[in-house]
């Protein structure tokens, strides 16, 4: 018998507004990292942000895969009697909401796509990212948790965190520390990016509203962006000076704009913008 992911989750406004906001984290990170989120845009929305399977108090199986994920996510709105959502997802949360707007484009209203990508193209490089993946997930089992995220929050991908200040810097590994190694390891291998598949060539048939949000430091997801904005009917890419893979931590006020803006349409940073 197949068990689907039972997602933990917060959510923040009325459960009768007009639209659900659901939002989805990134790899060790869980739905905290929207908190400070939360009052802005549950204004005049509902909001809903889980915790990833693997992370926080979601639990995961060793046989998930991202379409059973993408599954588990429409029976739970389902449960949620939430016909269709805006969908916000930072980095592997991007990749699953790109994957849950591509196979359940009916419950997806408009995507917000923060420093992600549609997969790799090849099979080669799939292999080869499960490869590493497998390296990583090996040394969470092998050095534990803490010598894991000492080695992770030093990665390129993360240089320009260096400069945020002390205390959120402080934030964010304690937000990394408040995992169980198991579940990052579950993660790596059933979710990672060498997992998944390629979505580049369905992104012509996603007819949805996409907003691409990605930051001038983070050259290799810039890239990426510029050519899923080519590939998608209604896209609009975001670049975001001074800021790295991590917009919405780096550059907090101004990723708050632009969901206000573009994700919510809300009427006061419209006519701001005017």
């Amino acid at each position: 018998m197949l068990v689907m992911p039972k997602f933990h989750y917060i959510e923040s406004g009325s459960a009768n507004a007009s639209d659900t906001l659901l939002l989805f984290h990134g790899f060790t990170g869980t739905h905290q990292t929207w908190l400070s989120f939360l009052e802005s845009w549950s204004e005049k929305h509902h909001v809903i942000a889980v915790d990833m399977p693997g992370h926080g108090q979601t639990a995961i199986q060793d046989d998930l895969t991202m379409d059973r994920f993408t599954d588990a996510v429409a029976e739970f709105l389902n449960q949620q009697n939430i016909a269709d959502v805006k969908l916000l997802g930072y980095s592997m949360g991007g990749r699953a909401a790109l994957a849950f707007a591509c196979r359940y484009p009916d419950r997806v209203s408009e995507v917000l796509l923060e420093s992600a990508s549609p997969g790799l193209r090849s099979e080669e490089e799939r292999l080869a990212r499960q490869m590493q993946d497998e390296r990583l997930a090996r040394r969470l089992e092998t050095d534990g948790l803490m010598q894991f995220i000492d080695f992770w929050e030093n990665i390129p991908l993360f240089d320009t965190q260096k400069n945020l200040p002390e205390f959120i810097q402080q934030i964010i590994r304690e937000e990394r520390l408040s995992q169980q190694a198991n579940g990052l390891a579950s993660s790596l291998r059933t979710m990672g990016t060498g997992k998944q598949d390629s979505y580049w060539d369905k992104l012509s048939n996603l007819d949805k509203p996409v907003i691409l949000v990605a930051g001038s430091m983070d050259h290799k997801f810039v890239g990426i962006n510029q050519e899923m904005e080519k590939r998608l009917p209604a896209a609009e890419l975001h670049i975001v000076a001074t800021a790295g893979h991590c917009v919405h931590v780096e550059q907090p006020r101004i990723f708050d704009k632009i969901v206000r803006r573009y994700l919510l349409h809300n009427e006061a940073d419209i006519l701001e913008e005017s």
